[in-house]
């Protein structure tokens, strides 16, 4: 009787071992892998790289303003109204050319170019004196600017002048061989500084009583309008 149940129980040993094998061959039982492992600590919290924006948003401008100055060619321009920073303009800075124009007819055209270093301002018009004459010629008043006209270095500006009257009704007609051109200093008829001798084509001009000037101008058109 005992030899039976030995028998029985070693015949149910071998079926279970042969029902675990065949199970882990089909993939239908569970594979012992050993303890778990635990798992890795978490790693503590890293600040963010910062980006492009973030390195540069709190970093002061390399390229600084100053408020007073205002910020380019601005800020030089406000500058230069200091005025140990502005001259008036004179043939001692400024290079000044004169010649007739075919249109309109009988004017010529006065043009001032700014060469020195600072700003300068040409105040009212210019004064024309050919060769010894003794009176001074007027202006148009009507072409007077707004405000002085001022240049910065390498800046131009334009004068016309009216040289004689077209239907001849000007009076004393004469041609003149040289030109000097003066300049009004902060009030009318002041002195203005050296004159500018610009020269005159082979020929002359011709003049007469009727030669009349514009302000300084801006522009050669609104200096020839006149």
């Amino acid at each position: 009787m005992r030899a039976s149940r030995l028998r029985l129980l070693a015949a149910a040993g071998i079926t279970l071992a042969t029902l675990a094998l065949t199970a882990c061959e089909d993939g239908t039982g569970t594979v012992d892998e050993g303890a778990s492992q635990p798992s890795a600590p978490a790693a503590p919290d890293q600040p963010a790289s910062p980006s492009a924006d973030d390195t540069t948003s709190d970093q002061p401008s390399q390229a600084g303003t100053d408020p007073e100055k205002g910020t380019g060619t601005d800020g030089a321009k406000d500058s230069d109204n200091d005025p140990e920073n502005r001259v008036a303009c004179n043939g001692s800075n400024t290079a000044v050319t004169a010649r007739p124009v075919p249109r309109p007819l009988n004017h010529m055209l006065i043009t001032v170019k700014n060469t020195g270093s600072k700003l300068c301002d040409l105040t009212y018009y210019p004064v024309l004196r050919f060769d010894e004459m003794q009176w001074a010629p007027q202006p148009f008043e009507e072409s007077k600017p707004q405000a002085v006209v001022s240049l910065q270095p390498g800046e131009t500006a334009y004068a016309g002048a009216l040289l004689s009257a077209a239907d001849g009704s000007g009076d004393g007609g004469t041609t003149g061989r040289k030109l000097a051109v003066g300049f009004h200093g902060r009030t009318p008829n002041s002195d203005g500084g050296p004159s500018a001798l610009p020269s005159l084509p082979a020929e002359g001009v011709y003049y007469d009583s009727s030669l009349t000037v514009t302000y300084w101008q801006r522009s050669m058109q609104d200096a020839l309008t006149y």
